[in-house]
């Protein structure tokens, strides 16, 4: 979890997803940029330079996938398609901003340049604390996504043409374990459990196995 910006931005439960939306983020900009950065698994600088022209077309329809330029990437690797989710979609059909100068997707102050990546996290981070969620920023999007694929058992090399990160080993970094993973993990293991032999009792094998604990004691 994240305390004054230390440590790993959490990972959102759905209840806190729906608090956050619900309660914390007061505006429909500051919903659909969430949303952005929810459901493409982006980072908070790829979205706040996100251009109108690459969600909208000419007709102010969404694209059904949507471009994250190799420029405003992280180390400028490679330009992103990603597929625009339903869920996604219904945002930006509401939000639909006026075309500024610059054509942003979310304009800045006046409607010059863009939002500020770091303007962007202060109004996720109050967002947060209006929903009464600890430890999250807008890391916390990103590291939640692609964990929910990871979980969903969606291979790594998809996740990682997803994320834009440069190898597996930096995306393994964002993805969590929970507890119940590791025990589905180990109940795995119950296949390994010897099969009795032919003629021999389970039952006498428990008795034996009780034994020899008692001798230990």
């Amino acid at each position: 979890m994240k305390i004054d910006r230390h440590g790993k931005a959490k990972i959102l439960t759905q209840e806190e997803i729906q608090l956050l939306f619900s309660e914390g983020l007061l505006t429909l900009r500051d919903r659909t940029l969430c949303a952005v950065m929810l459901y493409t698994a982006c980072r908070v600088r790829e979205a706040v330079t996100l251009y109108r022209k690459d969600i909208y077309d000419s007709l102010d329809r969404v694209r059904p996938e949507l471009i994250i330029r190799k420029g405003n990437t992280k180390g400028k690797l490679a330009t992103r398609t990603i597929p625009v989710l339903d869920d996604l979609r219904r945002y930006l059909e509401v939000y639909q901003p006026k075309p500024s100068k610059d054509g942003y997707l979310f304009p800045g102050n006046w409607g010059k340049g863009h939002l500020h990546e770091e303007y962007a996290s202060l109004l996720f981070r109050e967002g947060c604390r209006r929903a009464g969620i600890e430890g999250a920023s807008t890391h916390s999007c990103r590291r939640t996504a692609l964990t929910i694929m990871h979980r969903n058992n969606v291979p790594l090399r998809v996740i990682q043409e997803i994320s834009g990160h440069r190898n597996l080993e930096q995306l393994q970094r964002y993805l969590e374990v929970d507890s119940d993973q590791v025990r589905g993990a180990i109940a795995m293991l119950s296949m390994l459990s010897p099969v009795p032999m032919e003629g021999e009792n389970p039952r006498n094998e428990k008795n034996r196995l009780e034994s020899a604990k008692k001798i230990r004691k």
